[in-house]
């Protein structure tokens, strides 16, 4: 039996459909995201240095001066690193003190630390780091004065257009084991802004943890699927449907790509310096007009990614415009509706004379899977009664007995964390749009030193942090290896830890 929608919304969803398929909807999800019990202790684990002033004061958007870390990552080796994306990726000791492992800031003279996800943004280890001494960051670079020459330029604007440049890089060290980098760099991939602002660039590189040698998708990286900005970045370029369903752009998409040169790989070249994979969808399709390091396409900005490390599903958390935050199970070629869906609603912007901000249902016959459309829908959602903007979450195994089977994410703005059940989810990717897993929020707490609890908000332990009140909590997710859930902030520097 598929899950179905809380018995408010689905109510609601049918009358809109049956009685009122014109009507602009109001209020999405009337049902707000409650919290029945479901806590968890979180603990400081590390703090990440002052950082401010390294960077010129109108180059940089937060006030604190804390590291602003989006990733954690461990190492098999043991090893632990954090980003600060005014540029250090920082190495933790078994005693989480940092020290700095690469500046990745001082080899990008161009890049741009103003926005609230810009300079560097996203790093990752190739698996056989070990071995190869490889790995993979994303950042984001301003085009004024800039040298160098975009790989790929939106269809339909030239490089007098371009505003900002998403830039992925590989490193190399001819000694993994060593505690600071050293060694040579080589660009992957330059795609070029066009819009006012580096809105939604590229985020997240990510090789897929459950892939195993030999396997077709061993090895192979992905990066988020973002809009670059053409829903909402400001000047004349912004909101342009027309730019988000096509496949002749990385514009949405999510790619994945070999990181290995044609040179080397002896395959089909990318837009950049790296091979198509031929299990592309779109590598294999015989079209010369879709780009086959596309994996799927029709996001706003699926800023995160990660996998179900029992099973291989691939899950994407897409901020949303105006109402839906949403979370997807992602397959190969699959199209995500934006900027025709948002949610599993209509938005308004396809309509004449129609606005960004509207939803309105979708045909009865859709909805209930009778008639199946060419989008895929979400399987976990919320609306903006109860967030702002989706950050990326985990299927979760670890040793939280109550949070096991469980998919743990949040809200970047508000902080919230949110829990989906792993079984709901999957059956709500179904082909129905209103099958939906129901969401509820996970309350967090902290012990005193005779071991009471205080429950508390993450905002609120931002401000403690940091003396001052935040308008934002700027919340992201990390996994240990053993399976444990780092919370972070771009906000005061701090690694904590959901715990037992």
């Amino acid at each position: 039996m598929r899950t179905p929608l809380p018995f408010v919304m689905l109510l609601f969803l049918g009358l809109c459909a049956a009685g009122a398929i014109h009507a602009q909807i109001s209020n999405p999800i009337p049902s707000p995201v409650v919290k029945r019990g479901l806590s968890v202790e979180i603990r400081e684990v590390a703090r990440l240095p002052e950082t401010r002033g390294l960077r010129p004061a109108d180059q940089d958007v937060t006030p604190a001066g804390w590291a602003r870390v989006s990733y954690v990552r461990d190492l098999p080796d043991g090893r632990r690193f954090a980003n600060d994306s005014r540029g250090f990726l920082y190495l933790l000791d078994r005693n989480n003190q940092p020290s700095v492992y690469a500046n990745v800031g001082a080899a990008f003279p161009f890049a741009v630390y103003n926005r609230l996800e810009s300079g560097f943004i996203g790093f990752d280890f190739h698996p056989e780091f070990a071995q190869n001494g490889l790995f993979y960051t994303v950042h984001g670079e301003r085009e004024m004065g800039n040298p160098a020459t975009p790989h790929f330029i939106p269809p339909g604007f030239t490089r007098a257009d371009v505003t900002y440049h998403n830039v992925i890089t590989e490193w190399r060290t001819p000694n993994p084991a060593a505690n600071t980098f050293e060694g040579t760099r080589r660009e992957l991939l330059r795609v070029a802004h066009v819009v006012a602002n580096l809105t939604h660039p590229f985020g997240h590189l990510e090789f897929n943890p459950t892939s195993k040698p030999g396997a077709p998708d061993y090895g192979l990286l992905y990066t988020s699927g973002s809009d670059l900005g053409f829903s909402n970045g400001g000047g004349p370029h912004a909101s342009n449907p027309g730019q988000t369903q096509r496949l002749d752009t990385v514009i949405g998409a999510i790619l994945r790509i070999d990181p290995r040169s044609p040179s080397v790989s002896g395959g089909m070249k990318g837009l950049g310096d790296y091979t198509i994979p031929p299990v592309n969808k779109f590598a294999a399709d015989g079209d010369p007009r879709t780009l086959g390091e596309i994996y799927a396409y029709g996001f706003r900005n699926a800023h995160r990614l990660s996998w179900d490390l029992t099973d291989g599903t691939l899950f994407a958390s897409d901020i949303g415009m105006n109402n839906i935050e949403e979370i997807n199970i992602v397959h190969n070629g699959n199209n995500y509706g934006w900027m025709k869906r948002e949610g599993l609603f209509e938005n308004g912007v396809t309509r004449p004379g129609g606005a960004l901000n509207q939803l309105f249902p979708l045909p009865a016959e859709i909805l209930d899977g009778r008639v199946k459309d060419e989008f895929t829908y979400p399987v976990a959602m919320y609306d903006h009664n109860d967030g702002q903007a989706v950050t990326g979450g985990f299927a979760y195994y670890g040793q939280i007995t109550a949070l096991r089977g469980k998919f743990i994410f949040g809200d970047i703005v508000r902080g919230r964390l949110f829990v989906a059940d792993l079984a709901e989810m999957k059956k709500a990717d179904d082909g129905i749009p209103q099958t939906v897993a129901p969401v509820e929020e996970l309350q967090l707490y902290v012990r005193d030193q005779g071991g009471n609890r205080t429950y508390v908000t993450l905002r609120e332990l931002i401000e403690g942090a940091n003396g001052a009140t935040v308008t934002r909590a700027d919340l992201h997710i990390s996994r240990s290896r053993g399976g444990e859930l780092f919370i972070t902030s771009r906000q005061d520097g701090w690694i904590r830890m959901l715990v037992p």
